[in-house]
């Protein structure tokens, strides 16, 4: 099916593979892949090699239902829109309040989590941005900007470093062509990345920047000097076009950012506090005041830091609020959410 597809090394390097290849059947006989650029309230864009295309939307579709980097099929002559192709990987975030998580980006290879050498570097807002990335499926990159404006950048730097293992740590000046060549390994042909972060960190400079010169820029704004935070001058998702060959997703700044239904994420994130969970004297041991507790031994022995250890069981505490539970008799199962 691959084969049959028109301009394949355009859509190839737009970030097609065998994954979304595999997905189409006898049925999509006529049909032509395409991937969607933009997301509003009321229609769906997708790019091509000729630029973006308006779809068509069949009766009751729900725009929220699709996000920025997902792979649909589509009628060529009508642009009607038939399916949407399974994800990589999905990233989504909890929205305090309602059931459903809502979309950010679809089928992202890495995400660059930006920050600034300033008041905005806050570990445990970072660590939920990390949560969202592992239970994801994609790469995280902590991205440092405004590393030009202080002295000390390389002890923010390992400040970032030790929020997860072997996690890679980039800090620049979003503005300079150096950037580009500092994020160039997760920004090759065929590989898409997306930007999370609170606003005034410098994401859509970094977007500009990366996108090069000829790319629609993205509006850029200022930041509040008492605290460092800054007004939101994204307020859709959009892919662009990188000059190095992939593509990035810029997202709207989100300062409060919910889990739920992230265990995953959460065990990865703090995998040298989970890895010594299972040898604590009970199995369903708080971590806070149990005899015989090995996350609080290790504490006490200096190789766990407390504050840490505070953020995970409060991240822990929030997700088991917010995690759908199956209810109901056996076939006939609803989702509802735990009590608080």
């Amino acid at each position: 099916m691959e084969s049959a597809i028109d301009n394949l090394p355009f859509m190839l390097d737009l970030g097609w593979s065998e994954v979304f290849a595999d997905q189409m059947g006898a049925d999509d006989e006529g049909y032509r892949p395409y991937r969607i650029a933009e997301v509003h309230r009321a229609r769906l864009s997708v790019i091509s090699d000729t630029g973006l295309l308006r779809l068509t939307l069949p009766p009751r579709a729900n725009t929220a239902e699709y996000a920025v980097g997902d792979w649909v099929l589509v009628t060529p002559d009508t642009l009607l829109l038939h399916r949407r192709l399974d994800r990589k990987t999905v990233l989504q975030r909890h929205v305090e309040g309602q059931h459903m998580q809502q979309l950010a980006a679809a089928n992202v290879d890495t995400l660059f989590i930006v920050t600034s050498c300033n008041a905005d570097f806050n570990p445990a807002r970072l660590e939920r941005y990390l949560v969202m990335a592992n239970e994801a499926g994609t790469t995280p990159v902590l991205v440092l900007t405004k590393a030009d404006t202080v002295s000390d950048a390389e002890t923010y730097a390992r400040q970032a470093a030790g929020l997860q293992r072997d996690l890679p740590v980039v800090t620049l000046n979003a503005r300079s062509d150096e950037a580009a060549t500092a994020l160039a390994p997760w920004c090759l042909k065929g590989q898409t990345v997306a930007l999370v972060g609170s606003s005034g960190v410098g994401k859509s400079t970094l977007v500009n920047t990366l996108a090069g010169a000829g790319q629609s820029p993205q509006q850029t704004g200022g930041i509040r000097e008492q605290d460092a935070k800054g007004r939101h001058t994204t307020t859709a998702r959009s892919l662009h076009a990188m000059s190095g060959g992939g593509w990035i997703i810029d997202t709207p700044g989100m300062r409060n950012l919910h889990v739920g239904d992230v265990a995953y994420g959460i065990d990865t994130l703090f995998a040298e506090i989970t890895e010594l969970a299972p040898l604590c004297k009970f199995s369903d041991c708080s971590h806070a005041h149990e005899p015989g507790c090995a996350v609080r031994a290790a504490v006490a022995s200096g190789a766990l830091d407390e504050e840490r250890v505070a953020r995970w069981r409060k991240l822990l505490e929030e997700n088991v609020s917010n995690t759908p539970v199956q209810t109901g008799p056996r076939g006939n199962r609803t989702l509802q959410r735990k009590n608080r």
